[in-house]
């Protein structure tokens, strides 16, 4: 306990870690959720008697299926569990700027936007797509989405200030070594977001060195930076290539499928809509 009172509450990391623990447990469990719900719905799959089905359907025989998990409908339309983050995330917003609370409501509070986080960005292909993408391969962004909001809040969670400390009482010269420092950290950055590296590009902008790796290494292929800066020079363009080819494209989907499940090419319901959804 004197260890979290030191390293954590006293340096205000609290919040940071409390909204971390809520993004990482809720994705957890809406995937747990929405993958039972997937497989519970797919053709051929025996339901138990009185259960309901992902889209609250009635069984054959004309009974209702009902049960714990399944979708959530209002006035027949259904609503996205991402519907749910986005108004989690705004409450919690709203009442953090308004009234600051201190502990322990600043970290009930984090916890809360945590969860509405995850919500929102589990479904953050749908943003995208303005379509139900859930579960094909389209959808698997936003398991990239979640990949890139957890590494980017344990970022923040080890770190005090993504800039630095302002150093308030350092000599007019120390004052302009520290905002070129800060501008060619962002820069570097910007040049990894460039290099269709996102993920390490936003966390380089609260780790530097991360930002620093990003920018000086090769770009993938299909990224402004490669359209731009390697269309006469081939050699780079197919080091490229190579670099970030079908074993990279690999490792990245087996990633993707066991965090998220395997997307499907084609929803096999008749009526088109997708399986699986969770709200």
């Amino acid at each position: 306990m004197a260890w979290y009172t030191e390293h954590v509450v006293d340096a205000g990391r609290a919040p940071a870690l409390f909204a971390l623990v809520g993004f990482v447990v809720t994705f957890v469990v809406v995937r747990a959720i929405t993958r039972h719900i997937r497989a519970s719905s797919a053709p051929g799959a025996q339901a138990p008697a009185g259960r309901q089905d992902a889209a609250g359907e009635a069984s054959a025989g004309g009974r209702e299926r009902r049960g714990l998990v399944g979708d959530v409908t209002i006035g027949g339309v259904h609503v996205h569990h991402q519907v749910w983050g986005i108004l989690l995330v705004l409450l919690t917003g709203m009442l953090e700027f308004r009234y600051s609370p201190g502990s322990p409501w600043s970290e009930v509070l984090a916890l809360l936007f945590g969860a509405g986080a995850a919500l929102a960005l589990d479904e953050f292909a749908l943003w995208l797509y303005v379509d139900d993408v859930y579960w094909t391969p389209e959808g698997q962004r936003s398991i990239v989405a979640i990949l890139v909001g957890g590494a980017l809040g344990g970022a923040l969670l080890l770190s005090a200030s993504p800039v630095g400390e302002t150093p308030d009482d350092a000599s007019t010269a120390g004052r302009v070594a520290y905002v070129v420092t800060v501008v060619v950290h962002l820069v570097l950055a910007f040049v990894a977001v460039l290099k269709g590296k996102l993920a390490t590009g936003l966390i380089g902008v609260v780790v530097p060195v991360v930002a620093l790796v990003g920018a000086v290494r090769l770009a993938k292929p299909s990224s402004y930076w490669a359209r731009r800066r390697y269309a006469g020079r081939p050699r780079r363009r197919e080091r490229a290539e190579r670099r970030f080819g079908p074993g990279y494209q690999a490792r990245q989907e087996r990633l993707r499928t066991l965090l998220g499940g395997a997307p499907s090419a084609a929803d096999p319901r008749p009526d088109g809509a997708t399986t699986g959804r969770s709200s």
